[in-house]
């Protein structure tokens, strides 16, 4: 679904992902399960991208072309995670219906959250073939690979996402539908979306952007292991480009395990949109609450991935850590100092 649902029926498409279980059995735990796992979640993940973004914008060194990539990515992840309360408010069971912020609001979240699932698998592939050029032809890189080429293709990598999610626009609406003989709006699939194949179409669409981006990944990083197994260790270079490949091989590995029950669920939803196959949409039901913790864990976990794995990234955290602590003890003192100066003046 748009938005990034794998289990939404057509009469709930929205946000990233519904807990619509079947029966609406013991509502209340599951509830307060999901909300107790992603409030902590978001707070987490807006702390570490925020820092990210932070750190890569503040500190000149860090502005190689590795980390503009992810720092455009971390602004991806920050904008799927701002999303999560209105997911949670809407999706989750606390208010499916009705929608409240009209049909603009609608269509733009669901847009947003598309997009921004397009552009982070983008940016990861990208980066991806990046570190192939570095390790494995790394004299053509020198010339290809610059900061202002790097800056230019971040911005087609998000034009290029605007325009794939761009059919959410038309698919997505406050729409109205019946339940229990009461009519109810609610932010959703529209019925010329299911009726039309534009949401087939576009489950297929939402698939190609991973199964492509995984066989790219697959092919480049056998290639990168192939190049750095038969090259000897010989500079610190080389030693820079292993951590670093390595650092961004942990990073694909937790988008695949994050992201493949995902697109998992979407598929198995769209078998579902057959009135005789209830199967497989009570098993798209039952494989929700899986995949929707990994969407999000996948928006919130990168920059503790950047933490563990990069000592470059972890001093300059610390640096701009170290910067703000120190600019506000002497903000304080200086407050201080002029409040002392000031009563010894009046005892005067």
């Amino acid at each position: 679904q748009p938005g990034g649902g794998p289990g939404e029926d057509p009469g709930h498409a929205g946000g990233t992902m519904s807990l619509g279980w079947p029966g609406n059995t013991s509502a209340f735990p599951r509830r307060m399960c999901v909300t107790v796992i992603y409030i902590p979640l978001m707070l987490f993940g807006l702390l570490g991208n925020i820092l990210t973004i932070l750190v890569v914008w503040l500190r000149p060194h860090m502005r190689s072309s590795t980390y503009l990539y992810l720092s455009s990515m971390a602004i991806s992840d920050l904008l799927i995670l701002l999303l999560l309360p209105l997911d949670l408010y809407k999706v989750h069971l606390w208010r499916p219906a009705p929608w409240p912020l009209g049909d603009l609001a609608c269509k733009l979240t669901m847009f947003l959250s598309e997009c921004c699932t397009f552009c982070t698998i983008l940016h990861i592939t990208f980066l991806s073939l990046e570190r192939y050029l570095a390790v494995c032809w790394p004299i053509t890189a020198k010339t290809m690979v610059t900061r202002r080429r790097t800056r230019a293709l971040i911005g087609c990598l998000w034009l290029g996402a605007i325009i794939s999610a761009a059919p959410v626009l038309v698919m997505v609406g406050v729409d109205e539908w019946d339940e229990n003989g009461t009519k109810v709006w609610e932010c959703r699939c529209t019925h010329y979306a299911v009726t039309s194949g534009l949401l087939s179409a576009m489950t297929i669409v939402s698939n190609l952007y991973f199964l492509v981006p995984f066989c790219i990944l697959g092919l480049v990083y056998s290639l990168i292991g192939r190049t750095l197994w038969l090259r000897p260790q010989s500079s610190r270079k080389d030693q820079s480009q292993r951590h670093t490949v390595k650092m961004l091989g942990v990073i694909v590995l937790a988008f695949v395990l994050c992201w493949l029950p995902f697109h998992v669920g979407r598929t198995i939803f769209s078998f579902s949109l057959n009135p005789d196959a209830l199967f497989f949409y009570y098993l798209s039901q039952y494989f929700n609450l899986v995949s929707s913790v990994l969407f999000y864990l996948s928006a919130a976990v990168n920059p503790l991935l950047y933490n563990l794995m990069s000592a470059r990234y972890r001093h300059a955290v610390h640096s701009l850590m170290h910067t703000h602590c120190h600019t506000q003890s002497h903000q304080v003192h200086i407050e201080l100092s002029n409040c002392w100066t000031s009563k010894s003046l009046n005892s005067m």
